[in-house]
């Protein structure tokens, strides 16, 4: 769906991870990892760096990373950035990417906070490394393959690969988990953990005919719905003071056409 992905994850980036394998303690590898990665999204101009998105981004990301920074060795950090339909995802070593049509695609801040809670959780759960090294795997089988099919061959077989980071495809646990630590991190930073509940069934009853990859793969709407309001009620100390009503969410205000008046 998102074709910025494709220039995030070049094959010559799976090899070199692949190197880093043997390389210091698992946080390093993430860390190397998603510098290369920033560094190839950056070099492909797909860094949104300056936006007025980020007025309405820059506190509710901050209050987040400040409630989730105590839980990751690394810096925490969320970006901007360009494509057409909204997603979000986090990538190795403490970054997560949130596409500038997300903040159109939302009805409120908590909604916001809500996706932007469950990356990070992917971050601290270590779920992208994780599935990056499941993927090398992969490819190195392929790679051996393709050494027997011939070079032409070879190459077919590694474009799969291509946009891998955002294309992982999380089993239903790790995404269930993602969503629970997601809530408490929401709750932590004072933004209501329904409202990724409310981003859940906004979906549901909705008529689209494309879903975000952010919701597309994972497991179903009301299961996860189901699972969120399981964990709000077995832990009335933390989620009790929020009200399940969307009507009580916090607002967002964005600028019309922001992201196409800064990107032309």
């Amino acid at each position: 769906m998102l074709t910025f992905a494709a220039a995030l994850c070049l094959a010559g980036l799976v090899r070199a991870s692949i190197a880093l394998a043997t390389q210091g303690p698992k946080q390093d590898q993430e860390l190397e990892m998603g510098q290369r990665i920033f560094n190839e999204m950056k070099a492909n101009g797909e860094i949104v760096e300056s936006s007025p998105l980020y007025n309405q981004l820059g506190p509710i990301a901050d209050a987040i990373t400040r409630s989730a920074q105590p839980h990751y060795k690394h810096t925490l950090k969320i970006y901007l950035v360009h494509e057409d339909l909204p997603d979000a995802y986090a990538a190795p070593g403490g970054n997560v990417y949130v596409v500038d049509s997300l903040l159109y695609f939302v009805g409120n801040a908590d909604e916001l906070a809500g996706v932007l809670c469950h990356e990070v959780s992917h971050t601290i759960h270590h779920d992208t490394l994780a599935k990056m090294q499941e993927q090398q795997k992969i490819e190195e089988r392929e790679n051996r393959v393709g050494q027997l099919l011939g070079a032409d061959r070879a190459q077919r077989l590694r474009i799969p690969l291509i946009g891998m980071l955002h294309s992982l495809g999380y089993s239903r646990y790790v995404e269930e988990r993602a969503d629970l630590t997601g809530s408490g991190i929401c709750a932590a930073a004072g933004f209501n953990p329904w409202g990724l509940v409310w981003l859940f069934q906004d979906l549901q009853d909705s008529d689209l005919e494309e879903f975000p990859e952010l919701l597309s793969d994972h497991p179903a709407f009301q299961h996860r719905v189901g699972m969120l309001k399981l964990h709000f009620l077995a832990n009335p100390s933390v989620f009790g003071k929020f009200s399940s009503d969307p009507r009580t969410a916090k607002p967002l205000t964005v600028p019309k056409n922001a992201s196409e008046k800064f990107l032309q």
